[in-house]
């Protein structure tokens, strides 16, 4: 999961640029990157750390142009502690390209060996990203007749790149002296759309239509599965499809937690989709206990609101705020480490005694992916003097890995794999657990866009749309991660210094 925006206009882009990224943070909090072109020219800046720490006024001053791009990133491939694999990635030949990428290529290792031993271009890194722009930077050579590159050229060489790579992946890129380039994974998995200014005269592309609304663009359309779009440095825009069989398939956990309840993604509003989550959730729980036995409906903040304000109205209870949240504290579902997760819930959440105490409360959260924070989260509401502890999760259990772009590689990690309702409910504490079910879930989230024919859920179902996810990958994958320099320990002291200057958007 990462934010990525490109801009290209009559204006200086790098304020604009900068203001998107801060609209996209919740999307990542571990680095971020911002690249301008002026003439041929890139200029670059990108570290660890929040927008607002990574860039100052002399960082701002140093990105002239009137095109750009930026990211922020949460990492889910590569060593997540190396400014390195911070994006953009660039490379200079053979035009001169600098790309940012939001997604995870599931066939990443195999690319690499192709890129050396037939492309003859090298990596340095352990980032899917810089393989994804050699292997753009490479089809455009081959595509392209003369310079200056064509429209039919550049959208030649993104249908060869969707031949070769596997995986999700939406993309913008700067090509040098040309214009603007984004496309979108043939399955549409990770969100893109575009907007224009009042005038016309400027184009956005971001990760979710809050970037445009945001900084005062119109949302014209979401980019398709597998469709290219290309913008001219004269502000010309083509777009055409370039993938063989594209399906819609949007990853359903944009929906669940990781999108802005105000964006709107693939014809789909995210504050809907999360209200339908609670209406199907109530359902479920009346199925499965008396409401009566609750007095109080309280989220967990902040993804879950929605939910539980509709579960709440559906069974006839009060919606209440039981926890306060220290926004500066990092998204705890990203952390490295369970020791460095269940110390934060402390720091993040306190609890409203007066709305527990004697209580029976039933706590809904968005989801529950490792059970660390649900189970200190119980415990934290019986502390605040609640009779009993109810726990629903508007989403259905995280049973699978996610290979796709959210930072869920290992089935060990996962507390519902491998494990009875039962056993969940024992672990967190709570005194009964209720589920989403996941028909229901992609039933009423598929009935606000009825053009969309399924959605990519393979935690919750564990079908990999793409068809090249094996049992051996999982393995791979849990071997890179636990290769990861640094033991627990040095992870726990690095989460602690991110802490003092990360928030949750």
């Amino acid at each position: 999961m990462c934010g990525i925006v490109g801009v290209i206009s009559k204006q200086p882009v790098n304020q604009l640029i900068y203001d998107a990224l801060l609209l996209l943070q919740h999307r990542g909090q571990d680095a971020a990157g911002i690249v301008t072109m002026q003439g041929t020219k890139c200029y670059m800046h990108k570290a660890r750390g929040m927008v607002r720490d990574v860039f100052r006024t002399r960082n701002m001053r140093a990105l002239p142009g009137h095109v750009g791009l930026g990211q922020v990133r949460y990492p889910t491939a590569g060593n997540a502690y190396s400014e390195e694999e911070a994006q953009p990635f660039y490379v200079n030949a053979p035009f001169g390209i600098v790309l940012v990428h939001n997604g995870n290529l599931t066939n990443a290792l195999a690319l690499k060996d192709e890129l050396f031993d037939i492309d003859r271009r090298h990596i340095n890194t352990e980032s899917d990203t810089e393989v994804l722009i050699n292997i753009l930077a490479h089809e455009l050579e081959l595509a392209a007749r003369d310079l200056p590159l064509t429209p039919e050229e550049i959208f030649k060489a993104v249908g060869a790149v969707h031949q070769r790579i596997k995986g999700s992946y939406a993309v913008v890129a700067l090509i040098a002296g040309h214009g603007l380039l984004a496309f979108r994974d043939p399955h549409g998995m990770r969100p893109l759309c575009y907007g224009v200014s009042g005038d016309g005269t400027e184009v956005m592309l971001a990760s979710e239509s809050v970037a445009l609304e945001g900084t005062g663009h119109r949302f014209v359309r979401d980019v398709a599965p597998g469709e290219a779009v290309f913008i001219s440095t004269d502000g010309q825009l083509h777009s055409q499809q370039c993938a063989k069989d594209p399906q819609l398939h949007p990853c359903m956990f944009e929906y669940v937690y990781l999108a802005r309840p105000d964006s709107v993604i693939d014809g789909i509003s995210v504050y809907q989709a999360r209200l339908n989550m609670g209406e199907t959730l109530a359902q479920r729980l009346i199925s499965t206990m008396p409401p009566s036995e609750i007095d109080v409906v309280i989220p967990i903040p902040e993804s879950s609101r929605p939910s539980a304000m509709q579960l709440a109205h559906k069974i006839g209870k009060p919606y209440r705020e039981g926890f306060v949240k220290n926004r500066y504290v990092g998204r705890t579902f990203i952390m490295p480490g369970q020791s460095v997760r269940k110390k934060s819930v402390r720091q993040k959440l306190n609890a409203i005694g007066l709305e527990f105490k004697g209580r029976n409360v039933l706590l809904v959260d968005d989801s529950i992916v490792r059970g660390t924070t649900s189970k200190e989260i119980v415990q934290m509401a019986r502390e605040a003097g609640a009779n009993k502890v109810y726990m629903a999760s508007a989403a259905p259990p995280v049973k699978y890995p996610n290979v796709y772009g959210i930072d869920m590689p290992t089935q060990e990690e996962l507390i519902a794999h491998d494990r009875t309702m039962e056993e969940i409910r024992a672990y967190i504490g709570a005194d009964a657990l209720i589920y989403q079910d996941v028909d229901a879930m992609k039933r009423v989230v598929g009935a606000l866009n009825p053009s969309i024919k399924g959605f990519e859920a393979s935690c919750f179902d564990g079908t990999y749309i793409t068809g090249d996810v094996s049992v051996a990958d999982f393995a791979a994958m849990k071997a890179q991660r636990a290769a990861q320099p640094g033991d627990e320990e040095d992870a726990e002291s690095r989460s602690r210094l991110a802490l003092q200057s990360r928030s949750d958007a």
